[in-house]
């Protein structure tokens, strides 16, 4: 590969990551499906481009890796919402506590039990636990308990993107009439994709969601220690 044609890869794949991203955003804003959804129908595009091209995933990550470093700064701004949220954090905090140490404490077990019954071990079994956690929190898990952060990064959007579909369809037969169980419910099974559905349902609902997927995604971050001794 020539240098011209090593810069104009490192310059197409970020302009097509984030061309493909508005352009599903919006196309998802208009018609509201899934496949249009921006973590089902970006990377369905960059991959199909990828594959008809013959680039490797080596390729495309070198020339995006500015982009996952963005996920840090992105991580400290999750401070903001908990600050501007405070007076929800102390009017629910036993609900959104309790929920967030069951519903994390769920997600880790299943995703374990998971593993195991597919006989999935080492590497690939550390990141397969943080799944239920937004994508920044999830790669710092990932990392610290031995896991593949972009492997990660894959199950987070399956889980999301799962978690929206089931949760959307869940809401249709259980009793969760409060503003705080909607959101929490979006906010704890399906991290930043619920956090936009649950805003498509009403601010409040928004609201708690993202400060349930934050709160998930610290205890997440806090308790790696835990989780690497349990992968021992």
């Amino acid at each position: 590969m020539t240098t011209v044609e090593a810069l104009l890869l490192t310059l197409f794949w970020p302009s097509a990551t984030i061309a493909f991203y508005l352009l599903a955003r919006a196309a998802f804003n208009r018609w509201p499906r899934v496949w249009l959804s921006p973590l089902v129908f970006a990377p369905a595009i960059l991959i199909a481009i990828a594959v008809a091209a013959g680039e490797s995933y080596a390729d495309y990550s070198r020339a995006t890796h500015w982009l996952v470093m963005m996920l840090g700064p992105a991580t400290v701004a999750f401070a903001v919402p908990i600050y501007e949220q405070r007076a929800i954090i102390r009017r629910h905090w036993p609900a959104l506590t309790i929920g967030a140490l069951v519903g994390s404490s769920a997600a880790i077990a299943s995703a374990w039990a998971l593993a195991s019954l597919l006989g999935i071990d080492g590497s690939l079994r550390a990141s397969l636990l943080p799944r239920s956690v937004s994508t920044p929190f999830a790669m710092i898990v990932s990392a610290d308990i031995g896991g593949v952060p972009d492997l990660t990064a894959v199950f987070v959007v399956i889980t999301g993107v799962l978690g929206v579909t089931i949760g959307d369809g869940l809401l249709r037969f259980m009793p969760t009439k409060s503003e705080l169980s909607r959101g929490a419910l979006f906010g704890m099974g399906a991290h930043g994709a619920g956090v936009a559905k649950a805003h498509r349902i009403g601010g409040e609902e928004g609201t708690i969601a993202g400060l349930v997927m934050v709160l998930v995604g610290l205890g997440n971050v806090l308790s790696a220690p835990l989780l690497s001794l349990m992968l021992r």
